[in-house]
């Protein structure tokens, strides 16, 4: 554990000594805090909203919140540092699986579900029952839920381009062969869309172990490198796919539910853009998280618990419906489109699809990979199948 800077050391014993009071002293003691969040997950577009109407309506215990954003590798390397060096200036991180798990292998964050669990609410009463796998499968004790998507594999199509819609992975390996460059999916390292594609396949295709990328997908890598025959590039990330569909440059691609709705909404991909799920998919589920770095400033702690209790509170989740970016959002049960904004209701109601809530209530969820088997599985896809299949010159 980090030791706090001299200057909280006093402030620290008493927040501590107040913290398990119920953290009321600390805040008298110290007054408001300002808040450093910091996101590299695209959170913000889901939970500014939120966390700004929290310190807006909370003066005493919030002075002013600070956002800045930063790509998700660099951030446990940045946060060690600044733990070594004893000077966190970062209060609150915004984050997926990836940086999360990284974080909690190398000891950077606060324990909040253990050490503070008087100051939040009780997981299992508040999260339904795929973000609460999600929650102690990847959060542990260090990470908070805040929203949730089943995610994905789709498939998205130009109808007037693809008349005879796949069925099955064999249905579509053979398509993808009698039609040269019209499909592709992005890096999966650096795609929503291309990991819950990677991840999924080994439960469409029944291999023998799908928790197990080394030894239990030989049907999934020999298929990925078979479908890799009649796919000329791989872009290095979601948002070119994107844009090749709109463009017309690609029939088919590899999507989620949120990558579907938001870059319709947004006119980048036509809004008749059509999607396709394969026979036996399975959700590979995505969920954000709010972690709290050790060496955090002890009197900023009762505002940080504060703030997380809020963004789990109904009126809080509600806004996660945004544009439809990470589909439907909400992390806790309970949470209707109905208390969502109008605007978000307007968005779903043009660019959402009836089908997708049955999807969601009918076909299986299975967790991510954990993380080290979900490094191994980028690297074998990198070595085996994505290996010479760079973005033209």
């Amino acid at each position: 554990m980090t030791h706090p800077t001299r200057r909280t050391v006093m402030a620290g014993a008493a927040g501590l000594a107040a913290l398990k009071a119920g953290g009321a002293f600390a805040q008298a003691a110290s007054g408001p805090v300002a808040l450093n969040i910091i996101d590299v997950a695209g959170n913000l577009q889901l939970t500014q909203a939120a966390i700004e109407r929290f310190g807006k309506d909370n003066p005493k215990l919030i002075s002013r919140l600070n956002f800045s954003r930063a790509p998700s590798p660099e951030l446990p390397g940045k946060l060690k540092a600044q733990q070594a060096a004893n000077r966190v200036d970062i209060d609150l991180v915004l984050t997926g699986p990836g940086a999360m798990s990284d974080g909690i292998q190398q000891g950077l964050w606060v324990d909040v579900w253990k050490s503070h669990a008087a100051s939040l609410p009780k997981a299992e009463e508040i999260y339904h029952e795929q973000a609460l796998m999600m929650q102690r499968n990847f959060g542990q004790n260090e990470g908070v839920a805040v929203v949730y998507s089943p995610s994905g594999p789709l498939f998205e199509y130009a109808p007037d381009r693809l008349k005879t819609v796949p069925k099955t992975a064999e249905d579509l390996l053979a398509y993808v062969k009698q039609n040269p460059k019209r499909f592709t999916y992005a890096r999966p390292v650096n795609s929503g869309p291309g990991w819950t594609w990677l991840q999924g396949l080994p439960y469409i295709l029944g291999d023998s172990d799908p928790s197990d990328p080394m030894k239990g997908w030989d049907k999934s890598w020999a298929y990925l490198k078979e479908l890799g025959t009649g796919i000329d590039y791989y872009p290095g990330g979601t948002a070119a796919t994107m844009k090749e569909l709109g463009e017309g440059t690609r029939d088919v691609i590899v999507s989620t539910l949120g990558w579907d709705i938001n870059p319709r909404a947004l006119g980048i991909v036509p809004k008749e853009a059509k999607v396709f799920v394969l026979d036996k998919t399975h959700w590979i589920p995505d969920t954000q998280f709010m972690c709290i770095p050790k060496g955090t400033a002890a009197e900023k702690m009762p505002a940080l618990l504060a703030l997380m209790s809020y963004m789990l509170k109904p009126e809080a989740q509600a806004f996660t419906f945004d544009k439809g970016y990470f589909y439907p959002g909400p992390a806790v049960k309970g949470v209707t489109l109905a208390q969502a904004p109008q605007e978000s209701r307007d968005v779903l109601a043009e660019f959402g699809r009836p089908e997708y809530d049955k999807l969601i209530e009918t076909l299986p969820t299975r967790p991510p990979l954990t993380p080290e088997r979900l490094v191994a599985a980028f690297r074998r896809w990198d070595q085996e199948v994505g290996v010479g299949h760079g973005a033209p010159q």
